[in-house]
């Protein structure tokens, strides 16, 4: 099989980058395709990648094989949604077995939580511990609203499935200015009622969303003083290996999480990859360099030529990202967060 055909390495050559970080956490979206519309994501009528332009799911496993060979320890598949991708579990079959050797430490998974009742025991079963579900609000209605047609019935079902499986949850919950501020409370107590941390991300100024990001963008650097007022925080050193710092808040017990590229820079301690579902290799969320691996990978079973373009790509890495969102402008990339890897 053309996998096995990977780099073989006793030690493996760090991915370091010209800022003396090294990258050993890979992104690594599946598929462009969603099953949602989320307003801050993507327009109601996306156009999306023809299906020669997206890597196969051996091409995918060809290719996570060759950033562990480089030293990435921990894969989160992403997407668009990624259990829309048909046969997804075959993939996670073959990077499970990954974990059983050692040449991997995690396998996760970002997921919007609409399918996880049908896939979180398969999951589980192929060593994924940890999955993350997208929820930015508890309403009904403005759920359906964010995300243009979704019914929350089928998150609240997948949450539940996924932690009878046995799978610990992390909601991840996007920050926006005005009825979040009103709920925000209701999903910490919510998350931590159901032993699921909480993280809260600062909007990023990605993809085609409609809605005036100056109007919409909540600094979560004043979010978390105005909630520091009723809750009591714990400042904590853990990490899961992301962007996200965690404080557990006293009343619950729970760990909270504050993910802030905007008003408080995370890049200077970056250790992540991402790669799109048509194999752009990209080393900054917010910036537009890339680098295609895809010509590569399928041009040769030889993993040379793609081993020597994600080295190149990783020196090239810039220092930080360029996103700004101020009360008169908004720097951004037009790129869906389906293109970035989740």
């Amino acid at each position: 099989m053309r996998h096995e055909r990977t780099i073989r390495e006793a030690v493996p050559r760090p991915l370091v980058d010209g800022f003396g970080r090294t990258a050993n956490y890979l992104r690594l979206s599946v598929t462009d395709r969603c099953d949602l519309r989320c307003t801050y994501c993507m327009s109601e009528n996306m156009t999306f990648q023809p299906r020669r332009e997206i890597l196969d799911l051996e091409e995918l496993y060809r290719l996570s094989r060759i950033f562990m060979a480089r030293g990435v320890r921990k894969i989160r598949i992403t997407g668009g949604e990624p259990l829309v991708r048909k046969n997804i579990m075959a993939l996670f079959a073959m990077l499970g077995a990954h974990l059983e050797t050692g040449e991997l430490d995690e396998l996760t998974l970002t997921t919007n939580g609409t399918l996880l009742d049908r896939y979180a025991e398969a999951l589980f079963a192929h060593g994924v511990r940890r999955v993350n579900v997208s929820l930015d609000t508890l309403d009904p209605g403005r759920y359906q609203a964010i995300t243009r047609w979704g019914r929350i019935e089928r998150v609240f079902a997948g949450l539940e499935a996924a932690q009878a499986a046995g799978l610990k949850v992390k909601i991840n919950a996007v920050a926006m200015r005005g009825t979040f501020e009103e709920e925000v409370d209701d999903l910490i107590c919510f998350a931590h009622g159901r032993d699921m941390d909480l993280t809260l991300i600062e909007e990023m100024p990605l993809g085609e969303g409609r809605h005036d990001r100056r109007e919409s963008f909540l600094s979560l650097s004043k979010l978390r003083y105005t909630l520091s007022k009723r809750w009591t925080f714990q400042p904590l050193a853990v990490s899961s290996g992301g962007p996200a710092r965690y404080v557990r808040v006293a009343e619950t017990g729970g760990l909270l999480g504050f993910i802030t590229p905007l008003s408080c820079d995370f890049c200077a301690a970056c250790n992540r990859l991402r790669v799109s579902a048509t194999g752009d290799l990209y080393t900054c969320m917010g910036n537009e360099g890339r680098i295609g691996l895809r010509d590569a990978l399928r041009a040769s079973e030889d993993d040379g030529p793609v081993d020597a373009l994600i080295s190149r790509a990783v020196a090239m890495k810039p220092e930080g990202h360029a996103f700004s969102i101020t009360n008169t402008h908004v720097a951004g990339i037009a790129r869906t967060m389906s293109v970035l890897g989740g």
